[in-house]
C-alpha cells in the first residue's frame, strides 16, 4: 500500500505466515524507529495470530533530507568494544563495520518541526492501516477456503465413526462372545488365579473390549468442531485444543482395538486428525 506527503513517497508491504501466536516484525528505514511501537499495536488490534511482517520503504527528496551520524550511540559502541577487547579476542575496529549498525546513521529531514513529524507519522500509520486491512481481507478469503477443508475432515471422521460402530471390533454381540470365550479360558485354570485376580482380569477384559465410549466422544468432538466452524469468532486456538482431544480418543481406540478392521479405521482417523491439525494452524 502506497502513500505520499509533500516531499516523501512510501510503500508498506504486509505479509503473514501461519503461526500459533501473534508475532509482529517490522522493518523501517533509519530515522523512523519511532513508529515501530504504534505500528505493532495497529497490527495487534486487527490480527489475532500468525507471523506478521511489515516493511516500510520511503523515498525522500534529497533537497530536504540529510544523513546524520548518531554520535552518542557511535561513541557508546566504541567504548563497549574497548571494554570487551581486554576479555575476548576482538579484531581491529573498523568504521565501515560501525556504520552498518542500525541506528548509527539516521535520515533526518531539514527544518522538520515536531508538528510536521506528527503529521508524517499519522500519514504513515494511516497507509499501514489500509495495508493491514487488505491483509486481513486476504486472510478472511483464505479462511473461507479453509472452512471447507476443515468441514471435509470432520465429515471423514464422522464417516469413520459410523464404520467403526459397525465393525466386529465394536459390535456388542461380537464383544460379548469374545468376552465369554476369554472368561471360559480363565475359568479352565482356576488354580492359577485367585478369585480377586480373576475378577480383576475380567474387569480389564471388559473395559478394553468396549470402545463405544471413545466413539461417543469422537462424535461429540465432531459436533463441537461443526459449532466452531459455524461461529464468527476466531477459533484457531480452540481447534488446536480440539485436535488434541481427537487424537487422544483415536489413540485409545487403536490401543483397545481387538480387530484388524477397527485398527485400520483408527489409523485412518489419526491421519485425518493430522490433516485437521495442520489446517487448524492456518486459522485465526
Amino acid at each position: 500500500m502506497s502513500g505520499e506527503s509533500h516531499d516523501r513517497r512510501w510503500t508498506w508491504e504486509a505479509k503473514s505466515v501461519n503461526g500459533r501466536s501473534l508475532d509482529v516484525r517490522i522493518k523501517v528505514p533509519y530515522g523512523y524507529d519511532r513508529i515501530e511501537l504504534p505500528a505493532k499495536k495497529l497490527a495487534g488490534d486487527r490480527l489475532g495470530r500468525g507471523t506478521i511482517s511489515l516493511t516500510l520503504s520511503i523515498e525522500t527528496s534529497h533537497a530536504n533530507s540529510a544523513l546524520r551520524i548518531n554520535r552518542p550511540f557511535l561513541n557508546e559502541l566504541i567504548e563497549l568494544h574497548g571494554d570487551f577487547a581486554n576479555r575476548v579476542d576482538a579484531g581491529p575496529l573498523k568504521l565501515e563495520t560501525l556504520l552498518t549498525v542500525k541506528g548509527v546513521i539516521e535520515s533526518v529531514e531539514n527544518d522538520e518541526t515536531s508538528e510536521g513529524l506528527e503529521q508524517t507519522d499519522a500519514a504513515l500509520l494511516s497507509t499501514l492501516d489500509e495495508a493491514i486491512e487488505g491483509l486481513a481481507s486476504s486472510r478472511l478469503a483464505e479462511g473461507e477456503r479453509l472452512n471447507t477443508l476443515l468441514a471435509d475432515c470432520l465429515t471423514t471422521l464422522e464417516v469413520a465413526c459410523r464404520k467403526a460402530r459397525k465393525s466386529d471390533g465394536a459390535r456388542s454381540d461380537v464383544i460379548r462372545d469374545r468376552l465369554n470365550a476369554q472368561m471360559a479360558e480363565l475359568l479352565e485354570r482356576p488354580q492359577e488365579l485367585a478369585e480377586e485376580r480373576l475378577a480383576q482380569e475380567v474387569a480389564v477384559l471388559a473395559t478394553k473390549a468396549d470402545v463405544r465410549e471413545e466413539l461417543d466422544r469422537l462424535e461429540v468432538h465432531c459436533a463441537a468442531g461443526r459449532d466452531l466452524l459455524a461461529g464468527s469468532e476466531p477459533v484457531g486456538r480452540r481447534l488446536d485444543f480440539l485436535c488434541q482431544e481427537f487424537n487422544r480418543e483415536a489413540n485409545t481406540l487403536c490401543s483397545k482395538s481387538s480387530s484388524e478392521e477397527l485398527t485400520s479405521i483408527g489409523l485412518e482417523m489419526k491421519a485425518t486428525i493430522d490433516q485437521l491439525r495442520e489446517q487448524a494452524q492456518n486459522v485465526e
